[in-house]
């Protein structure tokens, strides 16, 4: 073999990757390290602890990457889990029984943060009632004030990076307590699998309930006393249906009842306070109304939807009781709102919902807008009759003593008794076609002036042709 070709083949060995691949340790070992020297000293953190696998190795993971105090917060909002063994998982994980905080919060839930967000019906690009979003603004509230009472100076929560989630907490948690230091495991570490999730519980000896470590459900769920959201797994596929036995609180359309149910709802000042008559708290309003959605089979939504990180997301919903609560709201608003201040609502709504869902609930924006939306509460008074039948809601009656716009006289095609005068109509519709008669009239001459413009520009185009056939017949005659 030649110099030359030795020099060929030499050039074509792949030296070069096996020169990265003894480097590439090196140099995740140095990006490592650099977060690990960005890590900010914390001496106390208050972790929003649900007490499963995920959160119970946040808690171990905190303890021995930043040395500190770790507090425990679990918030009872409806989830319809038992949440007292979170108690006992934390104190056997070392937690002081001081420094362990479970709290019952489905009435502030409802009251303080799902009422006042029905008020604007609310919805996320048109379908989304934004169950998961309404939820994190009370998770973040409650961790920040626990953080104040504790004196920690960090909060940790378990939300992804690629979510929306962590926004959510986040901004809450800054508007509040602009101070405060935030640890987002999912950000920091490399335990970015459920393998390594596992190890590393069997090696701290955290409990792996069996289910988990065959694989868990086929994708997550998060509940509140709202609705239930399923994400991820095998619903990542926007194309795939999902499993008739995936959704929890409703029944299917096709297996509902057969026979309708009519309830009747009560509005005071735009929120439920009674149902069929019986006066109930705003988290009871809610148990009441996902019993009867979810019997009848209603609230059900397969979305994708664009998270506000950029990414599109599909996600599944139940959110039984506030479908209803949503058909109600408009309902009785109907007879009681001034058609301005409805169309006012309707246009400011999708940005609000757009607040909620992308975290910025302590924002002035979103509480100027509602200021403004409480307002018009003031005569959202009175009763609705909604029918239940197979997965859809019909209104069939809305009635308020007191502040009902509705007037029968002179809605009514029979004879009024001169409570509306017909021929006034005449001079409305023509006041209201000015414009659009002058805009016509503008445009019809418009196109008469432009008539001739176009035959003066077709008549020199025909003398080259005639030009041309006169000298043709000349060669002719010759």
């Amino acid at each position: 073999m030649s110099k030359s070709a030795k020099a060929v083949k030499a050039a074509a060995k792949p030296a070069k990757p096996a020169k990265t691949a003894v480097a590439a340790p090196a140099a995740s070992a140095a990006l490592q390290a650099a977060a690990s020297a960005a890590k900010p000293s914390v001496k106390k953190v208050v972790l929003a602890y649900s007490g499963g696998l995920d959160t119970s190795i946040i808690l171990k993971w905190l303890q021995d990457e930043y040395h500190c105090e770790v507090v425990t917060f679990t918030a009872d909002i409806g989830q319809g889990e038992e949440i007292e063994p979170a108690r006992a998982k934390a104190l056997k994980m070392g937690i002081k029984p001081e420094n362990i905080h479970i709290e019952d919060l489905r009435e502030e839930f409802v009251r303080d943060f799902v009422f006042p967000m029905f008020r604007a019906n609310a919805l996320y690009e048109g379908e989304y009632l934004l169950g998961t979003s309404i939820a994190r603004p009370l998770i973040a509230k409650r961790l920040v004030e626990i953080a104040k009472k504790s004196k920690a100076d960090a909060i940790s929560h378990g939300a992804t990076g690629k979510g929306n989630d962590q926004v959510r907490f986040e901004l809450g948690a800054y508007a509040l307590l602009p101070s405060v230091k935030v640890i987002a495991p999912w950000r920091e570490w490399d335990l970015l699998s459920r393998e390594k999730l596992l190890a590393y519980a069997d090696k701290h000896g955290i409990p792996v309930d069996f289910k988990k470590r065959k694989g868990g459900a086929p994708y997550s769920m998060d509940a509140n006393l709202l609705h239930i959201s399923y994400e991820g797994g095998v619903l990542e596929d926007p194309n795939f249906e999902p499993e008739s036995n995936m959704w929890r609180l409703t029944v299917s359309p096709e297996k509902a009842p057969n026979k309708a149910e009519t309830i009747e709802l009560t509005y005071a000042k735009g929120d439920v306070v009674a149902i069929n008559g019986v006066k109930m708290s705003p988290a009871q309003v809610l148990t009441k109304l996902n019993e009867l959605g979810g019997k009848h089979g209603i609230g059900r939504l397969d979305k994708v939807e664009n998270r506000y990180v950029g990414m599109k997301s599909r996600g599944c919903y139940e959110t039984p009781g506030g479908t209803i609560l949503l058909t109600g709201h408009r309902a009785i608003e109907s007879i009681t709102l001034d058609r301005e201040v409805l169309a006012l609502k309707d246009d400011l709504m999708p940005r609000y919902a757009r607040l909620v869902y992308n975290g910025y609930w302590f924002s002035p924006e979103r509480e100027l807008l509602q200021g403004l939306i409480d307002k018009s509460q003031e005569t959202v008074n009175g009763t609705v009759k909604l029918k239940l039948y197979k997965g859809t809601i019909m209104c069939t009656g809305r009635e308020s003593a007191t502040d009902s716009l509705f007037d029968a006289k002179i809605s009514t095609f029979d004879d009024d008794g001169g409570a509306y005068n017909q021929a006034d109509a005449a001079g409305f519709i023509k006041l209201n076609a000015l414009r659009l008669r002058i805009g016509a009239n503008v445009k019809a001459a418009r196109a008469a002036s432009a008539k001739p413009a176009r035959k003066t520009a077709g008549k020199p185009a025909a003398k080259p042709v005639a030009k041309k056939a006169a000298a043709k017949k000349a060669g002719k005659t010759k």
